[in-house]
């Protein structure tokens, strides 16, 4: 299949691969991006496609692979905090999160972006960030400290607000 023709079948099947992945993650900004990263994949492994009457599935394939891996990243955010309380906190919008995550310190944000979002390890981000994995885990240790309070303050006030 030549590029043209990719394209082609991309434009025809954008808002099914957008549905689908509505279907999956829910988030319209997270639906975006899987769709941009599957098309991205997708192109980018063309010569991998073995029958042109199967780019549509194929794609779509790729598709939600990519919408899996971003709810595998969501699990690992949201794991780096406590346990949820009760089912209303599970279902809390990510987006209190990310706020969370910038209002920290640049060392601690950085360091749990790389771990916990990005899946290095720890002596891979030392060495990224050329400091003492000891260091490494301690900003980790001090980052999720941090978010929780955020988080648990966050709760608090919201509570408050809808008790007044």
């Amino acid at each position: 299949m030549d590029k043209e023709a990719f394209a082609n079948v991309v434009l025809s099947s954008i808002d099914s691969l957008y549905r689908i992945s509505k279907s999956i993650l829910k988030n319209d900004a997270d639906c975006e991006d899987a769709v941009q990263e599957a098309i991205a994949t997708g192109f980018g492994k063309l010569s991998t496609l073995r029958q042109e009457a199967y780019a549509r599935t194929w794609l779509t394939r790729i598709l939600i692979y990519e919408c899996y891996s971003l709810l595998k990243k969501r699990e690992k955010t949201a794991a780096m905090l406590a346990e949820p309380q009760d089912e209303e906190c599970a279902s809390s919008d990510y987006s209190d999160l990310y706020d969370a995550l910038n209002t920290l310190k640049k060392e601690y944000r950085l360091t749990i972006v790389l771990y916990y979002l990005e899946g290095y390890s720890i002596e891979e981000i030392a060495k990224i960030l050329c400091i003492p994995a000891g260091t490494v885990k301690s900003r980790l240790s001090r980052g999720r400290r941090d978010l929780r309070r955020i988080m648990e303050r966050e709760d608090y006030e919201k509570e408050e607000h809808y008790e007044n």
